[in-house]
């Protein structure tokens, strides 16, 4: 468990796609946010949740923040992460990732490297809401924020993930080949989900598994 890290997990999309908050959707017994608040307890001695809807999840009795900058998408929701945590490193993990593992976070915030962030490469696509990033890049994160305007709705999701991507770019970020460089790593470990059809995918991935 790190003490220099604080985990933060971003639960503040309106899951559109999905119909309903799919961070209280169940997979087994328990909902997928208190999943993730558990994983992220393993790792972190610190963790809070960045949402703009604060009050449905004060059950889960730990810090729970909103985005400064409104309607931003998720890097609206690494800002407000960065800017409330009291470290200067930071695991930063979606809310809807329910296959990440605590080994497959060691290795990414144990990778050898000097950059600012560290995120992975996997399935075809750049994993930029599961990583470390440092409050080192908040600066840049506010240069970015400041020139976009960005509505977080369904129509806008690539739109959304694409500016993340562009603060990655933009401090040279580390970008781990993870299939490559991770021994346990397996096809789907990233699979996140938006809508009623991903859901179940997973269930029966989960059930099966």
């Amino acid at each position: 468990m790190y003490s220099d890290i604080t985990g933060i997990i971003l639960a503040g999309g309106k899951s559109l796609r999905m119909g309903v908050n799919k961070s209280f959707l169940k997979l087994g017994n328990e909902t997928i946010i208190k999943r993730q608040v558990e994983l992220m307890k393993s790792i972190s001695k610190e963790v809070i949740i960045i949402t703009n809807t604060p009050a449905e999840y004060e059950f889960l009795q730990i810090p729970l923040y909103e985005d400064v900058y409104k309607s931003k998408g998720p890097l609206g929701g690494i800002h407000s992460g960065l800017i409330h945590s009291k470290t200067e490193k930071n695991f930063i993990i979606s809310c809807d990732m329910p296959l990440v593992t605590e080994n497959l976070i060691e290795f990414i915030i144990n990778y050898n490297t000097d950059k600012l962030i560290t995120i992975s490469k996997a399935d075809g696509f750049i994993q930029q809401l599961c990583g470390v990033y440092s409050k080192k890049v908040l600066p840049e994160i506010i240069k970015i924020l400041e020139e976009v305007d960005i509505v977080d709705n369904s129509k806008k999701q690539g739109e959304c993930g694409c500016i993340v991507l562009q603060l990655v770019k933009s401090i040279n970020g580390e970008i781990i080949n993870i299939a490559s460089e991770y021994n346990g790593y397996k096809e789907g470990m990233f699979y996140n989900m938006n809508n009623p059809a991903e859901y179940e995918f997973l269930r029966k991935k989960l059930l099966i598994s």
